[in-house]
């Protein structure tokens, strides 16, 4: 029987980062998480406004590439129709997960709207098109914003503190969970609880993706089906509010 993949880079396959070399693609996620977070002026305008969501995904593999020179594809993997049904299943899953506890916050906390879906419903149709292409790019770097540190996560607890894999798996999925929400914190008015409920516990699922299938194009299939998903519901919604049909 063929061994199940393992995590990349962590243990020496197919390339070992070291301790110090880490810093380089945890310091381009930091660069990246940056764009995600300030969006610079120069990227408002136009077709300018794709820049971001490129750079979000090149900087982190930039990194990757730096220091694992032609191994940074190891992150991906071949994506067939088993891989397909898997990505379709972890966005189901997140659904399952997020309606229930999307309506529990609600009764408890005090949700924020996301000023990007509600900003888009009141866009034009090339601006619309324009939102969903950029989210191709953008969700994908999410995805490695989260999953590099994820691994570096892993190595650091198994290499340098001696921690069981299976363990510093757990640490790792827990610990990047809140780093996505906390990087949705001004997105949703810095409302802690909500990001943490709701953004932390979908990105539970998306790295669980990863973690089941070690392929990051699942996890990153995944999140742009929900988020799709989520945008076409809202911008129908809005729609049909404007037009009262």
């Amino acid at each position: 029987m063929k061994p199940e993949p393992d995590f990349p880079y962590y243990d020496g396959e197919p390339v070992e980062i070291s301790a110090m070399r880490w810093l380089v693609p945890l310091a381009a996620v930091g660069a990246a998480t940056y764009l995600l977070l300030v969006q610079p002026q120069v990227f408002s305008e136009g077709y300018w406004r794709l820049g971001p969501g490129l750079l979000i995904a090149i900087l982190p593999l930039a990194g990757l590439a730096l220091v694992t020179r032609e191994h940074w594809t190891a992150l991906f993997r071949k994506v067939r129709l088993k891989e397909i049904g898997w990505m379709f299943a972890f966005a189901l899953l997140n659904y399952a997960i997020a309606i229930p506890l999307g309506l529990i916050s609600m009764n408890f906390i005090e949700t924020a709207e996301n000023p990007g879906i509600s900003g888009m419903a009141e866009s034009g149709v090339v601006e619309q098109i324009l939102f969903f292409a950029n989210s191709v790019p953008q969700l994908i770097g999410e995805e490695l914003i989260t999953i590099i540190p994820f691994i570096a996560i892993i190595y650091f607890l198994t290499r340098k503190i001696d921690v069981g894999r299976t363990s510093a798996i757990i640490v790792a999925w827990l610990v990047t969970a809140v780093w996505f929400a906390s990087i949705h914190l001004p997105t949703y008015n810095w409302n802690i609880l909500q990001c943490l409920v709701l953004i932390g516990g979908a990105r539970l699922v998306l790295t669980l993706a990863y973690i089941k299938t070690k392929n990051i194009w699942v996890s990153a299939g995944a999140h742009i089906i929900n988020d799709w998903a989520t945008f076409s519901i809202a911008l129908f919604g809005a729609n049909r509010a404007a037009t009262g049909v």
